[in-house]
């Protein structure tokens, strides 16, 4: 029995503004500060790769000076609604009501609701009484993929059911208007706020790219390397400027052994669907690939679109692949990184 993705679908937020129209809000924030901090700041959004960003709230209301709880209060009205949006499109695209799904995991990093997002979303969609949930809160930017290999092992000792993972995430919820380190300004530049759900299915005849293998890399001793801090203000960045030449340094143990035991080189990958962690993750992955006569377009294009969305952004790569109607056989790899520090790997043949 094979588990296949059989759609995938995003939701947007209502607020976007191209990189150029927040400079006006980042030079009132950065007044106070020494010009050349000023101009490096400049700089680094201008060079950060990402054209496009949308928001659960307006520009005014980032940089509007609010407490957590304010903040929070946002984050916990807004991505119910996107989750639900992006849920029922997911759904449209394969003629499936909401009733139908069997197993519900939401994935969200970037605020704090108990209950979970899942139990509003089984209230107004009427879902089954009896579905099976499961929240997944702090695995980051990694949880999109986590969500689908929960999904996956589910559904693989479950025949004729059908799950979803529904990612929602508002980073811009986490700004720290008080905090003019590097880790929250570089933050600010790369994230955006963004959500997606995938629908993965048990049924042989249901039609999508099937999940060859999964797996899990864990980092040992990065646990500092990636995450949030919660503090008085809210959920504080923490972000090591080390990332990129770990991923590069431990790429090789992520990528070859899980190709091998299912029999393959990269060089029989045909797609690779890769996590847009920022501009310096995205060039090492690039570089690493690109030896290989490897590209990761898909992956560029969605950060300069609309950012890095967190767990949520892998599946707007995933998404743009799905709507391609790939020929049958061809295959890809999934990659994100997390907290923990962490590699989610997931081979797929369409």
């Amino acid at each position: 029995m094979s588990v296949k993705i059989t759609s995938v679908a995003k939701q947007l937020p209502k607020h976007t503004r191209e990189t150029k129209d927040i400079m006006p809000y980042l030079n009132l924030w950065l007044a106070d500060q020494d010009q050349r901090f000023q101009r490096k700041v400049i700089k680094l959004f201008e060079n950060a790769g990402v054209d496009r960003r949308y928001s659960i709230m307006d520009a005014e209301e980032v940089f509007t000076k609010t407490s957590f709880q304010e903040k929070n209060d946002i984050y916990s009205r807004e991505v119910v609604k996107l989750a639900e949006q992006s849920l029922v499109k997911a759904l449209n695209k394969v003629n499936l009501a909401a009733s139908d799904i069997d197993y519900i995991i939401t994935v969200s990093c970037t605020g704090i609701m108990i209950p979970s997002m899942d139990a509003y979303l089984i209230n107004s969609l009427k879902m089954k009484q009896d579905i099976v949930r499961l929240p997944v809160t702090e695995m980051g930017c990694a949880a999109g993929v986590s969500g689908i290999i929960y999904a996956k092992n589910f559904l693989k000792a479950n025949p004729n059911k059908r799950a979803a993972v529904i990612a929602v995430e508002s980073p811009t919820a986490t700004f720290q208007l008080d905090d003019y380190s590097m880790v929250n300004i570089v933050s600010a530049a790369i994230f955006g706020d963004g959500a997606a759900s995938v629908i993965l299915s048990s049924y042989e005849d249901e039609v999508g790219p099937k999940i060859l293998d999964e797996a899990m890399y864990h980092f040992y001793d990065a646990e500092t390397m990636m995450g949030f801090k919660l503090v008085n203000t809210g959920l504080q960045m923490i972000l090591d400027k080390a990332v990129p030449e770990t991923i590069s340094a431990h790429f090789p143990k992520i990528v070859h052994p899980f190709l091998e035991r299912n029999g393959m080189t990269i060089e029989a990958i045909d797609h690779l669907i890769f996590h847009p962690g920022g501009k310096k993750i995205v060039q090492t992955v690039e570089d690493l690939f690109g030896s290989l006569g490897k590209n990761i377009d898909d992956t560029k294009e969605v950060l300069k679109l609309y950012g890095n969305m967190s767990s949520a952004t892998v599946l707007y790569v995933l998404e743009r692949f799905m709507d391609k109607q790939l020929k049958k056989g061809e295959k890809g790899l999934m990659l994100s990184f997390g907290p923990g520090f962490s590699a989610q790997r997931i081979l797929l043949e369409w």
